[in-house]
């Protein structure tokens, strides 16, 4: 392709169906089919979870498996509803609409929108980068809190009671203060089947291996256990009418095909949904990728984080085309669809197709569903994002990321998830900052009976005092220039022999025009002190901008090759 047309995206269903057989039809099929399973309860609940009818979790599952099988750069990632953007769906929404109202729906719709709008246009820009700037210990704290307000949040429906909050706090002091209108049987029902799902997700398939059935069905099974717990407490619920004795069911849910619809053209609606956007397009794709390469890493494939963008964006276009809502790809299903065997993103068009046929047929079916057994659907699920053990390790690893983390997790809980997310991104980035202007700066001297340089408070090296050799090992640009310049005055004023000061670039890979000032001014002081400046193992490129300035010409010293010829220059008698 002619590099005019760089920008473009490109069309990844092309390289892999040339090559699609019966075999991989075959794997694709059986993938789809526990992938199917699985989310169809995934689907109906999320959809709950953002505060949506239920028949909108299965719109929201079709178009975007279609246009991810023909753009995604992933072979086995499942695009769909998550818990985590569900909910940032609900807290933006929630601004705007009454919960299960045509006017949520429609607001919902224009959020997939702009969420779909902002990742194309960041693809075809290719700022698939912009994605570096959450880190992991932000993201952790993020997704585990949003895990724990999920859980939180469904714990209402579980005891049949009416609870409302946008943070933790808010929440739990609603659910305590209704602790008294708790309906016994919904309670009942719910902790039985959040049981349920608990054990199946790791005592099942053990126990049908155990009596005889071969692993793939027996973790086909295993798989179907959500499905096993709606259809047992729905034909319950019908059989001893739960509904007559006060609890909640799904009621009616539309039979069809997802219907075309189009987003609200309001601009001073979208003027006030483009940060929830923006965030839940960020969150989405860093989940997204990090899912995605997690897998192709496992088979020795790759996946273009720019070709993602354009993907998700238009999954997301076309969910608010078919009354959907904001999606990404989801790290369960994914696991599922690769555990399972799919070799293409076909299995995502075959995804789509069964919960098409679940949309025509198998929703009069779900009136009976009470809506306690999809609370625990969303509980057991997302108490699996739920990592508190990170805490420990990041303490003990690291303290920076760990204030970084352990804020992101508490302005999440406290404030709600948008709060959470930018506080954890701007501590993130002060952070960065903070450790950019303090770079590690070695005194270093020559291992003996070597050409090596090493830090004199880490090793026996030899010395002189009239050279001081420090190895800065960052990169010299703005924001820590001063502390370079701040380190070299306190060690020239600690050494009143000293002759020489020697830079080892070794790990300088960049100098920018402040930090080149920087330079000039410690030239400058020093030569007025009668104290010569010089640099070894400048790279390359360094080298061409300096060469570019006057600074190099008015230095009152020396560029050295390498540090040891440098040692041999000037202070011979080290290594003699």
């Amino acid at each position: 392709m002619s590099t005019s047309y760089r920008w473009l995206p490109t069309l990844p269903i092309l390289e892999w169906g040339r090559s699609y057989n019966r075999e991989n039809l075959t794997n694709d099929l059986v993938a789809a089919l526990i992938v199917t399973i699985m989310l169809i309860p995934q689907s109906l609940a999320y959809a709950l979870l953002a505060g949506l009818p239920p028949e909108v979790g299965l719109y929201a599952s079709v178009a975007p498996l279609l246009l991810y099988a023909v753009l995604g750069s992933s072979r086995v990632l499942a695009v769909g509803p998550v818990a985590v953007i569900s909910l940032m769906t609900a807290a933006a929404v929630g601004e705007h609409a009454a919960s299960g109202t045509h006017a949520y729906w429609q607001i919902a719709i224009t959020l997939a929108f702009l969420s779909g709008g902002m990742l194309l246009l960041m693809g075809l820009l290719r700022l698939g980068f912009l994605a570096n700037f959450l880190s992991h210990p932000v993201i952790s704290g993020f997704i585990s809190a949003s895990g724990l307000l999920i859980a939180l949040s469904q714990m209402k429906t579980l005891m049949g009671v009416k609870a409302e909050g946008h943070n933790f706090i808010e929440l739990w002091g609603s659910l305590v203060s209704q602790a008294s209108h708790i309906h016994l049987l919904t309670l009942v029902v719910g902790i039985a089947a959040t049981a349920f799902l608990f054990w199946v997700r790791k005592g099942l398939k053990p126990l049908l291996i155990s009596s005889g059935l071969k692993p793939k069905l027996a973790d086909v099974l295993a798989k179907a256990g959500p499905v096993l717990a709606i259809a047992l407490t729905t034909f319950l619920a019908w059989f001893l009418d739960w509904q007559g004795q006060g609890m909640k069911l799904v009621g009616i849910v539309p039979q069809g095909l997802p219907p075309m619809t189009a987003p609200l053209w309001d601009l001073a609606l979208w003027k006030e949904l483009v940060v929830p956007a923006l965030l839940i397009s960020v969150v989405g794709f860093v989940e997204s990728v990090s899912v995605g390469q997690t897998l192709a890493a496992k088979r020795r494939q790759r996946i273009e984080p720019d070709q993602e963008l354009v993907a998700l964006g238009a999954s997301n276009l076309s969910a608010a085309f078919t009354g959907g809502f904001p999606v990404t790809g989801g790290f369960a299903r994914s696991v599922v669809n690769f555990d399972a065997g799919a070799d293409t993103p076909a299995a995502g068009v075959y995804t789509a197709l069964g919960i098409t046929l679940a949309s025509l047929f198998l929703t009069p079916a779900l009136f009976y569903l009470p809506q306690a057994t999809l609370a625990a659907t969303i509980i057991v699920a997302v108490l699996s994002l739920v990592d508190l053990g990170m805490l420990k390790s990041t303490w003990h690893f690291s303290k920076l990321d760990f204030t970084a983390l352990a804020t992101t997790l508490l302005a999440t809980l406290l404030a709600g998830v948008e709060s959470g997310l930018v506080m954890g991104v701007a501590v993130s980035l002060a952070l960065f900052l903070f450790r950019a202007s303090r770079p590690h700066i070695a005194a270093v001297g020559l291992v003996p009976g070597t050409e090596h340089f090493r830090n004199v408070l880490r090793h026996q090296v030899l010395v002189s005092p009239k050279l001081l050799c420090l190895r800065v090992d960052a990169s010299l640009f703005f924001a820590n220039a001063r502390g370079v310049e701040d380190r070299i005055n306190a060690e020239v004023a600690a050494r009143p022999n000293l002759q020489h000061v020697l830079l080892q670039c070794s790990a300088v890979n960049d100098i920018d025009a402040s930090a080149l000032e920087s330079l000039e001014a410690i030239a400058n002081r020093l030569k007025d002190s009668g104290i010569a400046l010089h640099f070894s193992e400048i790279k390359g490129p360094v080298m061409d901008k300096l060469n570019k300035t006057h600074f190099l010409a008015q230095l009152n010293g020396q560029v050295f090759l390498t540090n040891y010829q440098a040692i041999q220059a000037l202070t011979p008698e080290v290594i003699q």
